[in-house]
């Protein structure tokens, strides 16, 4: 559980690894809102057609409601017979015995794990069992929010400052659009043709500036995985950053990159970000070449090349700085994947990431 940071891979791990240390035969975990429903809820056990049939998320009621409000155990020989008990929908699966275990941090109530139907019922041993790994559940999910928490900060700082340098361009091409429409329009009756001249450059400054503020719209969108691939998603982002730094920074793919599952695009794109961050903010290169292609595994081969002044990694490692090296490493062992890096002062640094496929 604690290997991986995406908040909803936590879940299922948990849930996953509850159901199968008690022999359960189903499993679930809620999340709550602050709506009367769950944030999010998580199965094991049940069929993605079971679940479709199910319906909408569960609210937060009869039992349930309970196990999110009470820091206490919920043990029954038959759930169906409890006080609290309001029914399921019609394909729901018919649950007997019941154990229940809140997520607790601190005096914050997380979420629940929920598991039902083992033969011969819970025991106190499940019990126990069930609350060390609840245990552990709250420190893996706790550290999983704090990490997506910590990303969309980082994420949204760099938006903003591109958002900045892209408007303090834009600011100075509108300045030099505006004298030089002021200079045409007072050659316009003495010397049309430097006239000409001048408005033509007042086209070109004016195209310039549009993009730029296109640049601004595409920037501060967010990736739209799901919507345009990786490759696009990637190259679109290189494209914004080229156009946002005085260093090139370009961007190929061999065309041999499968679609591969939604966490691992998600992790390469995230570990092109941090790396395309660290280049371009501390690195001071003069050109940063991003390269994504296809491998033998069905997998992606991600690789992210500075010509910067480069780094001692055992140096930057003793003296307790990680350079965001330590989240990319963890995000790429959450999707199976393995990443390295070389660098040395002087001679730039080269980050790879290869994830395998489906």
């Amino acid at each position: 559980m604690s290997a991986h940071l995406e908040v909803r891979e936590v879940l299922r791990r948990i849930t996953a690894s509850a159901r199968s240390l008690l022999g359960a035969e189903y499993a679930a975990l809620g999340v709550p809102d602050d709506h009367g429903g769950f944030a999010q809820f998580v199965v094991d056990g049940v069929s993605d057609e079971q679940w479709q049939a199910i319906g909408p998320l569960p609210r937060q009621h009869g039992v349930l409601a309970t196990m999110l409000h009470d820091a206490a155990p919920t043990r029954l020989a038959d759930v169906r017979k409890a006080p609290a008990f309001e029914g399921w929908p019609e394909a729901h699966p018919e649950l007997t015995d019941f154990l229940g275990m809140p997520i607790i941090d601190n005096d914050e109530i997380l979420g629940a794990i929920f598991l039902a139907n083992k033969a011969g019922g819970f025991t106190d041993h499940d019990e126990r069992l069930l609350r060390i790994l609840a245990a552990h559940a709250s420190i893996a999910l706790a550290n999983a929010r704090l990490y997506e928490r910590s990303r969309e900060l980082t994420l949204a700082g760099e938006r903003a400052r591109i958002a900045h340098d892209l408007h303090d361009a834009v600011s100075q091409k509108l300045f030099s659009l505006r004298l030089t429409a002021k200079a045409a329009a007072k050659l316009l009756d003495r010397d049309p043709a430097r006239a000409r001249t001048e408005l033509a450059e007042v086209a070109r400054l004016a195209a310039e500036a549009a993009d730029e503020l296109r640049a601004v719209v595409v920037e501060l969108r967010p990736a739209a995985l799901d919507e345009d691939g990786l490759v696009a998603t990637l190259a679109s982002q290189v494209q914004v950053l080229d156009r946002a730094h005085s260093a090139a920074v370009a961007f190929e793919s061999d065309g041999g990159v499968r679609t591969l599952p939604p966490a691992q695009e998600a992790a390469v794109l995230r570990i092109a970000q941090e790396a395309l961050h660290n280049a371009l903010r501390h690195a001071e290169p003069t050109s940063v070449r991003v390269s994504l292609c296809g491998t033998d595994t069905r997998g992606a081969r991600l690789t992210v090349t500075d010509d910067g002044r480069g780094f001692d990694p055992d140096a930057v490692r003793e003296a307790g700085r990680h350079l965001g090296l330590v989240s990319m490493r963890d995000r790429a062992q959450s999707v199976g994947g393995r990443l390295t890096l070389t660098s040395s002062a002087g001679r730039g640094t080269v980050i790879e990431l290869e994830v395998p496929g489906a």
